[in-house]
């Protein structure tokens, strides 16, 4: 699966892994011959669609920059998403490893499963407060898709030497609709430092966005490993849900409103038509031609044995 294997293609029929940063919500798309990977066997369409986004982004996060190592402790947001659940599972990787795990209490059941060591409903509790009791000193490393407040929740529950690492801004949507005073709240509230405040504290704080990232041999390098973690059993993408093309809408409130556990994905073949219910009319009519076959048949069968007998 290294560059040089894949360079020159691959045969018609073939089933691959294909990546863009924009684009790919359609029936066919064309890509770099080295953002194409083959899906091993064994791996579903589903799975393989689920995997790169959500664990490239959960890998790049932990072991490029956080540098994850045994004995350390991780707070990952939002645990019971595609990057939650990329990121629990390969915190798994590494030998003792504590993590704090933030979703709704319907989801804790799930996510315990899924290795998250102390599950914590946001909506209900302080989180803050909650893993002060576990663990007084803080954690290791912040795994932040929130932004505003909740950033500097992060950067205050460091331990000295941690990591805060931002890749997003959920609290900026709130509601049905887009809402300008949360956009705005968010803001106000996102964590202003110096330089100065970071060397007193000594800790570090990171942003991450995978659509950026332009070295080429990082890209197929991570993606390769995560290949070889799947093959060895020790990752799995976990699909929430799929929705066919024509159904986007209704994947993207179901995630809008925070209701999946895992990736939630889209099929880019159309839904089949499901049959219509006969009315009443159609049924009568229906019910005549059926009938009139079976006298047609009995009419010919007669005709037979008549022509038999002369």
């Amino acid at each position: 699966m290294r560059r040089d294997t894949i360079a020159t293609g691959f045969p018609v029929g073939d089933r691959v892994i294909a990546m863009n940063r924009h684009g790919m919500w359609q029936e066919l798309a064309v890509v770099p011959a080295n953002r194409t990977f083959p899906i091993p066997d064994g791996m579903s369409f589903e799975e393989a669609a689920a995997l790169p986004i959500n664990y490239m982004t959960a890998y790049m996060m932990l072991f490029e920059m956080a540098n994850l190592r045994p004995g350390k402790s991780v707070l990952i947001h939002m645990a019971a998403g595609g990057v939650g659940i990329a990121a629990t599972q390969l915190c798994q990787t590494v030998k003792d490893v504590t993590i704090f795990g933030t979703a709704s209490a319907s989801k804790h059941e799930t996510i315990s499963q899924g290795g998250v060591t102390h599950p914590i409903d946001y909506r209900t509790k302080d989180y803050v407060t909650e893993i002060r009791k576990i663990s007084p000193k803080g954690v290791d490393i912040v795994l932040d898709p929130l932004g505003g407040s909740d950033t500097q929740k992060g950067f205050g529950l460091l331990k000295p030497l941690g990591m805060l690492i931002v890749f997003g801004a959920a609290n900026c949507v709130t509601g049905q609709k887009k809402n300008l005073l949360a956009m705005a709240k968010t803001w106000y509230n996102q964590l202003t430092l110096n330089t100065l405040k970071l060397m007193q504290t000594n800790k570090a704080i990171s942003g991450f966005h995978l659509g950026y990232i332009r070295d080429e041999e990082l890209f197929e390098g991570t993606l390769v490993k995560l290949l070889e973690l799947y093959q060895q059993g020790k990752i799995k993408p976990h699909i929430d849900s799929s929705y066919h093309f024509e159904e986007v809408a209704d994947a993207m409130k179901r995630m809008h409103d925070r209701q999946n556990i895992g990736k939630v994905i889209l099929l880019p073949e159309p839904k089949k038509s499901e049959e219509k219910p006969e009315s009443k009319a159609e049924a009568a009519e229906n019910v005549e031609k059926a009938e009139a076959a079976v006298s047609e048949k009995k009419e010919d069968a007669a005709e037979e044995v008549e022509a038999g007998k002369d």
